[in-house]
């Protein structure tokens, strides 16, 4: 199938000079695979893809699309949920792909200058290679990119302990919406000069500007990590047994995934069922054995659930294997569930409230819905759980995405009354920008669309991401 090209004679040699034939493409596969990420809720319709390898390529190119009113849309590992990197109305796409090179490695400092476009898993290989750990972490880390990540704020499995993107970018260049490099923060681990601009673009969804290179703060790599999963009756139990555990071990991870969650994941996956007593709930939790007796504590906290009726069966990992075993019934869900059409909410609130809220959102789902299955997983451990409905065979597509968005003003109402977020980190892009009344005030959006303009007054970085600007 070919697809029409937008981009004129004159922009193309213009995009030719400053980066070369072949760092443009026009052809269909390469407009459809990179205007659109995992969300694949809109057609994209870019008006070409272009693929820099310096700063100063990407300088240029805002430059020139200032000069000829070009909207841009950043693409990094194409991995996001929240629609934040799809080009539906011939923006030209800007690829970080080739921008993928480590630039430095500071050992006494533990950071790492990389490009935007450094697979996250590649920053967990060369951390690993120095003997030291980059420990934030997901699913989708062997494709996303550090670029994304950071405007993102991408979380994952491990934030109870190493917290989200944002604790570990000790530096950022970025080319801003005026074609102006700024180089924020250097790597400092002090700085207190006023404003910190480099917090402004991490979690931005480049709509402020372009990061292009970013250093990455390293830490010492954990001590022999331990895995259990635990069953559990009722929701509320796990709240208990995660206060047991943390006050007593060093978790790194704390999760959670409900009977049906398993069910898809060990039937897609072909894995085992962990424990011989069914549960309703299933916690996984992760532990550094820094102590070395951290086992047999981990064994008697568990005896105590168990005698306190917080938990009904358990498994402990023996090794390495049986670690990546045990994770991949968390892990795999989201791939499990993703064979028909899923409708996803990434929200977030505060720890202790997360069992009311849950109830309360459990409750509306079966009144209004009780066709819909539902599917709960999350990190309990920090508040944020993932509720995704799936389609009922019975229903068309458009009108199960429709019945979708009309319950997502009574979930998102919910959300709000306990004072939590509508994405807890997927972020806003286009899918949730009108819901985000119902996390923001009027007066933070206000204050952030100034923001953008401040730093992109043409309003050509990622138009109409997280709100519309007039």
């Amino acid at each position: 199938m070919k697809q029409k090209s937008y981009l004129s004679e004159k922009l193309h040699d213009q995009l030719v000079n400053i980066l070369g034939k072949d760092h443009i493409k026009t052809d269909h596969d390469s407009l459809q695979t990179f205007g659109r990420d995992w969300t694949c809720a809109y057609t994209p319709d870019p008006l070409a893809i272009v693929f820099p390898t310096s700063i100063g390529q990407v300088q240029a190119i805002v430059k020139l699309a200032i000069i000829e009113k070009i909207p841009l849309v950043p693409s990094g590992g194409r991995t996001g949920l929240s629609g934040g990197a799809v080009a539906i109305n011939k923006e030209l796409v800007v690829s970080f792909d080739k921008m993928n090179k480590i630039v430095e490695f500071d050992a006494f400092s533990r950071t790492v200058k990389c490009q935007a476009g450094v697979i996250t898993a590649e920053l967990q290989k060369f951390a690993d290679e120095h003997d030291l750990y980059y420990p934030v972490d997901f699913a989708s880390s062997g494709s996303s990119q550090i670029g994304g990540n950071i405007s993102t704020n991408a979380g994952g499995i491990k934030v109870m302990k190493y917290g989200m993107t944002r604790q570990w970018v000790a530096g950022l260049t970025v080319v801003t919406g005026q074609g102006d490099i700024l180089d924020l923060n250097h790597g400092l681990q002090k700085n207190n000069t006023g404003y910190d601009l480099r917090q402004l673009f991490i979690g931005a969804e480049g709509t402020l500007g372009f990061i292009v290179e970013a250093v990455m703060r390293l830490t010492q790599k954990p001590d022999d990590l331990q895995v259990m999963v635990m069953g559990v009756h009722n929701f509320s139990d796990i709240m208990h047994v995660l206060d047991t555990f943390q006050n007593n071990l060093d978790l790194t991870a704390f999760e959670f995934f409900s009977d049906k969650a398993l069910e898809k994941v060990t039937q897609h996956q072909n894995l085992q069922y962990p424990l011989d007593t069914p549960a309703s709930y299933y916690i996984l939790l992760e532990f550094e054995d820094v102590s070395k007796n951290s086992n047999t504590v981990a064994y008697e906290l568990f005896d105590e659930c168990l005698n306190k009726g917080w938990g009904l069966d358990g498994i402990m990992s023996q090794n390495l294997s049986q670690n990546k075993s045990l994770w991949q019934l968390r892990e795999g869900i989201a791939e499990s569930i993703s064979i028909g059409a899923t409708y996803k909410y990434d929200i977030s609130t505060v720890i202790s409230k997360t069992p009311d809220c849950l109830n309360a959102l459990e409750t509306l789902i079966n009144a209004q819905h009780p066709e819909f299955e539902t599917i709960w997983f999350g990190h309990i451990g920090d508040g944020n759980v993932h509720l995704n409905l799936l389609k009922p065979a019975s229903l068309e597509e458009t009108e199960f995405l429709s019945q979708c968005n009309t319950l997502s003003k009574a979930i998102y109402a919910i959300v709000a009354r306990f004072h939590g977020s509508i994405s807890a980190e997927h972020g806003i892009g286009l899918i949730k920008k009108e819901y985000l009344s119902y996390t923001r005030s009027a007066e933070e959006i206000t204050l952030m669309k100034q923001i953008k303009k401040s730093f992109d007054p043409h309003n050509l970085f990622n138009p109409n991401k997280i709100f519309d600007q007039a």
